[in-house]
């Protein structure tokens, strides 16, 4: 892995800096803007929620704790189950390993399969959580991030006073990977909002008679509607070896969408018409959002997964001059379906 330049400079930005580069008096106005609710504020949840499960890979049945976090506090999993608990803050450089899932880690204490509830996180605006677990590995749950959104829900959004952070895209940046029908690439460009453009190619004739390309925007798009529901899927043909090679454990046909040679297994077919596609847009989600911050920025990827998508975050922050660190101190500047968020609670 390569070195954590991005993280320090991401660090380095005095709070009294974060806020949109309008005006110089833009500092001045902030107190005014906050209390009469114009500035686009962080969010956290108003209480705590639990939830237990089972790890897709590891299959251990595990213990899940959401709690409020203050303001600028990031999200931060905590291993509750050791001697001592072991707090690891979400940064792009925090993960270890994106083999089948995105790993992140401090000090050799990891936690696996974090990009459900990070895309859940996403796509309903929190900027501040603790997650207390009590494994290795986040409960997989339904294979969707539909769960993690009730329990955010149910939880309660509260806004915070503080300037919600986001991390602006300036010029194109891009990873890629082989050439060819076998070639792979990830890119972020500048854009005003958050979009998000994914194309699979599986070869499969259940996953070729879906939509293989699908694009969301939320700006125009809802994601609890037109992502969160979205399953994890895989291969009967790869579950012997997986399996052999202690992963998938914990998979079954309540937590993923499972296909043999020819056809989806699932009694209840697909959720989305491109719940393939879609399934790959809500793991972006969760992948980019380990950068701390909601970027804004338009991602397009072709055959990407989690260990590109962590590539592509680490080649942005290398470049000081690619990225900036902004707020709005009057959301009514913010991109559209950022300053909504509230209301959709």
């Amino acid at each position: 892995m390569a070195d954590s330049p991005g993280e320090k400079r991401l660090a380095a930005v005095p709070d009294g800096l974060w806020l949109s580069r309008t005006s110089r008096e833009a500092n001045t106005q902030q107190a005014g803007n906050f209390y009469n609710g114009r500035m686009l504020e962080q969010r956290t949840i108003k209480t705590l929620t639990k939830a237990v499960g089972v790890g897709l890979h590891g299959g251990q049945r595990v213990e899940l704790t959401l709690r409020p976090a203050p303001a600028d506090t990031g999200i931060v999993f905590r291993r509750v189950d050791l001697p001592v608990p072991v707090d690891i803050p979400v940064t792009a450089e925090s993960v270890t390993d994106t083999r089948l899932a995105s790993t992140i880690s401090n000090g050799g204490v990891k936690v696996n399969t974090v990009e459900h509830l990070m895309s859940a996180c996403a796509g309903l605006g929190i900027d501040n959580l603790y997650i207390d677990i009590t494994a290795e590995e986040v409960p997989i749950l339904d294979g969707s991030a539909s769960s993690f959104v009730y329990l955010l829900q149910s939880a309660g959004v509260v806004k915070q006073r503080a300037p919600k952070k986001f991390v602006r895209v300036l010029k194109p940046v891009e990873v890629r990977e082989g050439e060819g029908a076998q070639g792979k690439w990830a890119r972020l460009e500048p854009y005003h909002g958050y979009k998000l453009r994914f194309q699979i190619d599986f070869a499969h004739p259940a996953v070729d008679s879906t939509g293989q390309s699908v694009e969301f925007d939320m700006s125009t798009g809802v994601y609890t509607r037109d992502i969160a529901r979205a399953r994890t899927f895989g291969f009967t043909k790869d579950v012997e070896y997986m399996r052999s090679h202690g992963l998938a454990m914990g998979g079954s046909l309540e937590n993923a969408i499972v296909l043999d040679d020819y056809r989806v297994l699932n009694a209840d077919g697909l959720r989305y018409d491109d719940e393939f596609a879609k399934h790959k847009i809500l793991d972006a989600m969760g992948d980019l959002f380990l950068i701390g911050h909601p970027l804004l920025a338009a991602y397009s990827a072709y055959r990407s997964g989690h260990a590109m998508n962590n590539q592509l975050l680490r080649a942005l922050l290398d470049q000081p001059d690619a990225y900036e660190i902004v707020s709005f101190d009057n959301e009514r500047n913010a991109p559209k379906g950022f300053g909504e968020l509230a209301v959709q609670w």
